[in-house]
């Protein structure tokens, strides 16, 4: 492997390794993470407090050494920055100002407010500079259609039945608002790479629970649009996609938005998936992390079954998504041995 294994899976071909990260690989699992979260007094003031993004950054590569940082931030960045207000509310989740109608939509940002997401910048300036040499830093946004089934449910809904029944009752109005969030991702984006990213990762986290129709609008077109928006400007950055939750159609995907990489949920049948994509298209996932949390047998076969699943293809190490907050820091030292081994 070479300086950075992470940026080698997307340019040499298969690495006698897979390079390894996880989701949410900064977070409640790690007691220095929770020391300096009670310093912020709120969620959104601690994403954007850029001393505390980078510790919290750095934390697990310090404890780990995993071979790419992504920057502590979050997706509702975005409608916070186009004028929606937001906020977390202690062991509940965010809560946002509900788009009710068209005039609600009409009236965000056309922009983003870039003096309120300046920190965030700031933050991957600051992490880049402090990184190991081997290590790359990825920035992020969420996708249009996640996005907007915060931004009109007000929160996070089981079903994201708010979102559905508007883009139904009112396609015009809702394809506005996907219109607006698609050039806020682009600009969110490209400004990460400025800052220091040197690969990003869209995360549609509810991209499974929509119809075929639906996906194909919603989803797949509004990320094919972001990639073209940002490779446009930055071509030979690498863009990861996260279509959570969708059953099938992987190749049709990766075709129709250009992805660099595809990463894979829990319940993907990752040898199919693999099979089905074209050798250059990376992987990532899908290691369910309730089997992190299980630890001992079950774990190792599960990490045993993905190293034989994607033996000799471009593959990235992750989880099916994020790591949860009683996960073992032993299980974790455990599949990176076993990853590494």
């Amino acid at each position: 492997m070479s300086a950075k294994p992470f940026l080698d899976v997307f340019h040499a071909a298969p690495a006698e390794r897979s390079p390894i990260w996880m989701m949410r690989q900064a977070g409640r699992y790690l007691a220095e993470y929770r020391a300096i979260r009670a310093k912020a007094a709120s969620f959104l003031d601690f994403c954007y407090t850029p001393e505390l993004a980078i510790e919290a950054t750095l934390q697990p590569i310090r404890r780990f050494g995993f071979d790419a940082a992504i920057i502590f931030s979050d997706i509702l960045v975005i409608p916070d920055a186009l004028g929606q207000g937001v906020r977390f509310v202690e062991g509940e989740g965010p809560r946002l100002d509900v788009l009710e109608d068209r005039m609600a939509i009409e009236n965000l940002a056309s922009r983003l407010d870039l003096e309120r997401l300046a920190p965030v910048y700031a933050a991957l300036r600051g992490v880049r500079a402090m990184l190991p040499a081997e290590t790359a830093l990825i920035g992020f946004c969420g996708a249009p259609w996640t996005l907007a089934t915060y931004m009109i449910g007000g929160r996070g809904t089981p079903d994201q039945a708010p979102a559905r029944q508007f883009a139904y009752r009112d396609p015009e109005a809702f394809s506005l608002l996907i219109n607006r969030l698609v050039e806020a991702c682009i600009e969110h984006l490209i400004l990460q790479i400025e800052a220091g990213a040197e690969a990003v990762q869209i995360f549609d986290s509810w991209a499974g629970n929509l119809p075929e129709a639906e996906f194909l609008r919603w989803s797949q077109e509004s990320i094919a649009r972001i990639i073209a928006g940002v490779r446009a400007k930055y071509p030979d950055v690498p863009v990861i996609a996260f279509p959570r939750g969708i059953s099938g159609g992987f190749a049709r995907f990766v075709q129709a938005t250009k992805a660099d990489a595809i990463s894979l949920d829990t319940a993907t049948f990752l040898a199919e998936a693999r099979a089905s994509l074209p050798a250059k298209v990376v992987t990532q996932g899908n290691l369910d992390p309730l089997v992190l949390i299980a630890g001992g047998d079950a774990l190792d076969r599960a990490i045993d079954d993905i190293l034989e699943a994607t033996q000799g293809t471009r593959h990235i190490f992750n989880l099916g998504h994020g790591i949860l907050p009683q996960t073992p820091i032993a299980h974790v030292e455990r599949l990176i041995e076993k990853v590494r081994g």
